[in-house]
């Protein structure tokens, strides 16, 4: 079986690192045409079906890929965003710039990473997620020849880790997801590989990154 991870396209929060989370933000005008690029690079791989995030900027992220083709998509609650309660809509940057604040450590050494009031931790995501992956495809393997999911950083972040073998300390680890990246894993035997990592089929512009 083969996995195509893909990250949303670009949305006006992302545009100004604004913190998003389960914030149900819509695509802009880029991160629409980021998707439809993607979709045309991707028109003649066939997929058996589509596992969206419910929210707005995954799944209609979902939506601009499969085009006019006839592709169910499925929408699952467990390929929601890291919830970060109270930090939602806050600055990444001055998030990160309090050395006293939990969220200094998100990006720079995420095991020591807690949640706010309100959020959810990364082991909770991790969790979801593996379960996520463990009754849909590890349990379903010989049913499926070619799937997509499509959600968010830190949620494909965690699947990456699931897929490795990897713990928080190496939550991040891996490329940088770019808006519209495509990860390519594939899944023998309840054994995973990703042959192919982040690749965009954009041009890599300084405006699109």
């Amino acid at each position: 079986m083969e996995i195509y991870l893909v990250r949303h396209g670009e949305t006006d929060w992302n545009s100004v690192h604004r913190l998003q989370g389960q914030s149900d933000v819509e695509l802009n005008e880029k991160g629409r045409e980021l998707a439809g690029i993607t979709g045309r690079a991707l028109e003649d791989t066939e997929f058996d079906v589509i596992y969206s995030s419910p929210l707005m900027r995954a799944f209609e992220t979902a939506n601009l890929i499969r085009g006019h083709r006839n592709i169910q998509i499925i929408r699952d609650d467990r390929l929601k965003e890291l919830c970060f309660g109270d930090y939602e809509g806050g600055i990444v940057p001055e998030l990160m710039a309090n050395e006293a604040d939990p969220f200094h450590y998100f990006f720079s050494a995420p095991e020591k990473y807690r949640a706010p009031k309100g959020g959810e931790s990364l082991e909770a995501l991790c969790a979801r997620t593996a379960v996520f992956m463990k009754e849909t495809f590890e349990a379903h393997e010989k049913e499926y020849k070619r799937v997509m999911i499509v959600a968010h950083a830190a949620c494909n972040a965690s699947i990456r880790c699931h897929v490795r073998g990897w713990g928080l300390d190496h939550f991040w680890d891996g490329k940088f997801q770019k808006n519209c990246c495509v990860s390519r894993i594939e899944l023998t035997d309840r054994r995973y590989e990703m042959p192919e990592e982040c690749r965009v089929y954009y041009e890599p512009r300084d405006k699109w990154t």
